[in-house]
């Protein structure tokens, strides 16, 4: 693609992503200062078509960005980009007094909403990859005690356990250490392997090996409930989404928890930010949105944040939030 070819399909994107009405020649003239006559940019909006880029919905309407129209576009764009520093410092203030793993998602999601005006998406890092900071044993009652497990990106799992027979404090204290001995600073995933690793005498405790049995169970319940949500108004009051059949598809992904857990996984493999728009989506049922998302996390345990909008998102605001929450995420975990 030649530069004028480029400058007009750049315009033509900016255009229609700010008045979600196919665009003219005549208007990409007038707004945008191109330096090239109205037939100039007609001729170059035509092969702009006939090349894939862009579409014309009616015989008399303007166009409308393809895809691939889309895809040059934010390629262009995230050739040159930075984060804005006003994004950034928004970001680090609101998500690094959050003292919990869960509210800290949840914050994610709203600052991401209200930034893009798009629906954000956060996915949690997988426990199975954190490092154990501490295993904690509280009684309850002779025959029940709660286990808390907080891992090194501060996510907290706990259950109440029912016990087979009278157990005093001291004794569930005696299993703490015994615990916190064998798995701090170890994976999650490493909980069996060290386990059957143990000696005999240990391995004959009946309490370490219930316990140790319930925070198997509790971490693989916990990593099947990472994906966390929020802006689906802000979302639906985008014109896209005024028709329902644009709607339902969306609103069926968002009810998979184990698919969307699928797709967003894809983006942990990412360096930066990446962008799938429409058809690049691998669920049929995104074929209408586009995601905007990256990776974030301390050592191995990662997770992803991101929006999903429509294909006429406003792509160089929404990747430049998204850095900015990753980042600030990143500070938090640390």
């Amino acid at each position: 693609m030649n530069e004028r070819r480029r400058q007009v399909l750049s315009a033509l994107v900016e255009e229609y992503i700010r008045s979600a009405h196919p665009v003219g020649s005549r208007a990409l003239v007038e707004r945008y200062r191109l330096g090239y006559s109205p037939a100039t940019v007609r001729n170059e909006l035509s092969i702009l078509e006939e090349t894939g880029y862009v579409y014309q919905p009616h015989v008399s309407a303007g166009r409308v960005p393809t895809d691939s129209g889309y895809r040059s576009f934010v390629d262009d764009f995230l050739a040159v980009d930075s984060a804005s520093p006003p994004t950034e410092t928004q970001s680090r203030e609101a998500l690094l007094h959050r003292a919990e793993l869960d509210e800290l998602m949840r914050e994610a999601s709203s600052l991401l909403t209200r930034l893009t005006s798009c629906m954000a998406v956060v996915l949690a890092p997988e426990l199975s990859l954190a490092r154990i900071r501490r295993i904690d044993l509280v009684s309850l009652a002779a025959r029940r005690a709660l286990f808390v497990l907080i891992t090194e990106t501060g996510q907290v799992v706990n259950r109440t356990i029912e016990l087979s027979e009278d157990t005093s404090p001291e004794r569930l204290a005696e299993v703490e250490r015994a615990l916190n001995a064998a798995f701090t600073d170890k994976r999650s995933a490493d909980i069996r392997p060290i386990q059957e690793a143990m000696t005999a005498e240990e391995v004959a405790d009946a309490l370490i090996a219930r316990v140790v049995d319930e925070i198997l169970d509790s971490l693989a319940e916990a990593d099947h409930d990472r994906f966390y949500h929020g802006g689906i108004p802000a979302l639906l009051a985008q014109p896209e989404f005024a028709d329902a059949g644009h709607v339902l598809p969306l609103m069926q992904a968002m009810e998979d928890g184990i698919g969307m857990l699928e797709a967003l996984s894809d983006f942990l493999a990412e360096n930066r930010v990446s962008v799938r728009i429409g058809s690049e989506n691998r669920r049929a049922d995104l074929d209408n949105v586009s995601i905007v998302a990256t990776h974030y996390g301390v050592s191995a345990a990662d997770g992803v944040v991101g929006v999903i909008g429509p294909t006429r998102m406003d792509y160089p605001k929404v990747i430049t939030a998204v850095r900015a929450v990753a980042d600030g995420l990143n500070e938090a975990l640390r």
